[in-house]
């Protein structure tokens, strides 16, 4: 695990994604050296009454130029006051946390999975994985959410040279159905040769969960919780493990194996 520091830096680019979304690039990360994808980092705005932290994935990170990008959708107190921010604003930052995603054999062929604004981690892991000289045809990143428009920056995505293959309910764009759906649709899950990466809500990820293991298809989900704290203490962010007992999703997670979590 990274080491946990603190610090304070300033919005240097905030963009609308429209239905509340909002991506902020933040500046300067002098004490942060490396953030493995599926990292989170825990913000306070200074100035404020909150009384918690609030916790966001790690959507970019760039070493060289010491910035580190969110993406946040707009849903309580500390979210609304975050959107009001402007470039210039100072935050604190504390991070990086958590456990992150674990990397894959090169012989196999990545499903990264994605819904709504589980979106980031699963981006900075795709980009890592090419920059480790995975194959870009084999890292596959299936995207779905309602309607197109909760589908947010998907351009950067394609950016990457990666499969795109979007998915909505309605319809709207690429392929009409779940993520779950447009996966079995587009890929055989029977030759053993992938590894499957989700992140998204609990509904989708218990989803994910019984597709990796009816089809015994190893791989691994983030999970979603509030954190009020970020490091272990509060226990506001636990959940049942299939072997019995709990865990601390801020602490041991927010990845899990398949299958190690009760969703």
């Amino acid at each position: 695990m990274s080491k946990i520091v603190v610090e304070n830096v300033k919005i240097i680019k905030k963009k609308s994604l429209g239905r509340g979304n909002f991506i902020f690039e933040m500046a300067p990360f002098s004490k942060t050296k490396s953030i493995k994808p599926g990292q989170f980092v825990h913000i306070r705005q200074p100035r404020t009454n909150l009384l918690f932290r609030r916790a966001f994935s790690v959507y970019d990170f760039d070493a060289a130029n010491r910035t580190l990008s969110i993406i946040f959708k707009v849903f309580g107190r500390g979210t609304s006051l975050m959107a009001k921010l402007e470039r210039g604003a100072a935050l604190d930052v504390m991070g990086p946390l958590g456990n992150g995603f674990k990397y894959p054999s090169k012989r196999k062929t990545v499903i990264l999975a994605a819904g709504g604004i589980g979106m980031p981690p699963l981006y900075l892991l795709a980009k890592t994985l090419l920059s480790r000289g995975y194959d870009p045809d084999r890292i596959l990143y299936f995207y779905g959410g309602s309607s197109k428009a909760d589908l947010v920056d998907i351009s950067r995505i394609k950016k990457l040279g990666i499969r795109v293959y979007p998915s909505t309910d309605d319809g709207s764009y690429g392929f009409k159905g779940f993520v779950t759906d447009a996966i079995t649709d587009n890929v055989d899950l029977t030759n053993g040769k992938h590894h499957l990466y989700g992140c998204g809500p609990e509904g989708m990820l218990k989803a994910l969960d019984e597709l990796a293991l009816s089809k015994n298809l190893p791989g691994q989900l983030s999970l979603e919780a509030p954190m009020p704290c970020g490091i272990g203490i509060c226990l506001g962010c636990i959940k049942p493990l299939r072997a019995g007992g709990y865990t601390r999703i801020c602490r041991e997670g927010p990845v899990y194996d398949v299958g190690e979590v009760l969703l």
